[in-house]
């Protein structure tokens, strides 16, 4: 066996019997360490910065792009989402032991079905050194251990951020291996987390496409994955014109790097009629590169589309755009590209919000809502550990309450069966 192997061997059976004690640590202890931990970042802020400041160095030296650089960066305002979000978990109702389901049997049995913690959880993520924050948070909050693999992007920030996780785990008397770092960029980590069935229960991918697609192809433990984040905006015929504006601007351009970004935009050519190029005007005006087809190519300043451009994760200040006859054709378009990770649909036609909810299976389904709220933060969960397009066990963003299983708890009186 290898170093790398050998040392993903040891944290994992460093985790295994820390999520032994976690699964019936007390809600009071798992409270105070993320609260703790939320003070620590608040408290070492100015060292996380000096950190991701090494990082973003050595990005500006790759080249790495803007929507990567952007996701890499930490400022006061983002440090203070990290520990909102730590601190909303924290407060969040405990889920271990929750009662699911309750009945009584014939046969004199008393059946209850509870949430009980999946052991160790394994996250593999690239250039967000938030997500250290929000995996061992909601990993500790649902009775999980962690074993954090952040990419070399992210690095110096990512141990930072972690050193202030173990803080709250010590202060409250918990083992500091329920959050543990890989103390290595070698990308060999990778595969032996993949490898590590008996020790991590599941794996969690936060990247690109490449990353997601390789832990897909040979992780030898369950995924809880998304491919792509192709969202999609379609604005109907009944849609209020302002709130298409609103809406359509911001789910391309307030974060282009995320993956509830914006990729592709479909508009009624019954609303193109009343309205025109409004929407791709307001693009273009702001920065975007709309590349589309057909009527849409008259627009000034839109670039001709590839065949691939539709159905393309862009992640960055670029969007393809076509027009489309109804909502059905739309949805006919977004079965054969998208991703089944977020779509919207822009319209006060109560009947064709219905059709669209009904027809498509994304994870998320927006009305008169960007995609951009595609994040667990916004839906309550405090934070998230990623975005499940799966449809097993976990779907949509993953949090606490997703990172748990279920027993059943069976009682008699010295029941038998006949």
């Amino acid at each position: 066996m290898s170093e790398t192997t050998d040392l993903i061997a040891e944290m994992g059976a460093r985790a295994r019997a820390a999520a032994a004690e976690l699964a019936f640590a007390s809600q009071e202890r798992k409270y105070a360490a993320l609260i703790g931990a939320a003070q620590a970042v608040w408290d070492r802020r100015q060292a996380i910065l000096d950190a991701n400041c090494e990082d973003l160095a050595a990005a500006g030296a790759k080249g790495l792009s803007a929507a990567m650089t952007d996701r890499l960066s930490l400022d006061d305002g983002r440090l203070r989402g990290i520990v909102d979000g730590l601190r909303t978990v924290a407060e969040q109702k405990d889920p271990v032991g929750q009662v699911i389901a309750e009945w009584d049997m014939p046969s004199g049995l008393n059946i209850r079905r509870v949430r009980t913690p999946l052991g160790v959880v394994g996250v593999i993520y690239e250039s967000r050194p938030n997500v250290t924050a929000d995996a061992g948070a909601l990993c500790l909050k649902a009775g999980n251990a962690v074993i954090l693999r952040a990419g070399s992007e992210s690095f110096h920030s990512s141990t930072a951020i972690h050193e202030c996780m173990v803080a709250g785990l010590r202060g409250a008397g918990l083992p500091e291996a329920a959050i543990q770092l890989v103390p290595t960029r070698d990308r060999a980590a990778v595969g032996a987390m993949l490898r590590a069935v008996g020790l991590i229960d599941v794996i969690v991918p936060r990247g690109g496409k490449g990353l997601v697609g390789l832990v897909q192809t040979e992780a030898r433990v369950p995924v809880f994955a998304h491919l792509e984040g192709i969202c999609h905006v379609y604005a109907d015929r009944d849609a209020d014109l302002e709130k298409a504006r609103r809406v359509v601007l911001n789910a391309k351009t307030r974060r282009t790097g995320v993956c509830g970004a914006a990729e592709c935009l479909l508009i009624d050519w019954r609303f193109y009629t009343q309205h025109g190029p409004v929407l791709i005007e307001d693009l273009l005006a702001a920065g975007v590169e709309v590349r589309t087809e057909g009527e849409l190519l008259k627009v000034k300043g839109t670039v001709k589309a590839a065949p691939e451009d539709f159905g393309r994760e862009f992640l960055d200040r670029i969007i393809a755009a076509r027009l489309v006859d109804g909502v059905d054709e739309a949805i006919a378009h977004i079965r054969k590209y998208g991703s089944q990770h977020t779509e919207a649909i822009l319209t006060e036609n109560d009947a064709t919000a219905e059709r669209f909810f009904t027809q498509l299976d994304s994870a998320i389904l927006m009305r008169n809502a960007s995609t951009q709220f595609a994040d667990g933060g916004e839906f309550g969960m405090g934070a998230e550990i990623g975005i499940a397009t799966g449809k097993l066990h976990a779907r949509g963003p993953v949090g606490a309450e997703q990172l748990t299983s279920f027993k059943y708890l069976v009682t008699g009186d010295g029941t038998v069966r006949p």
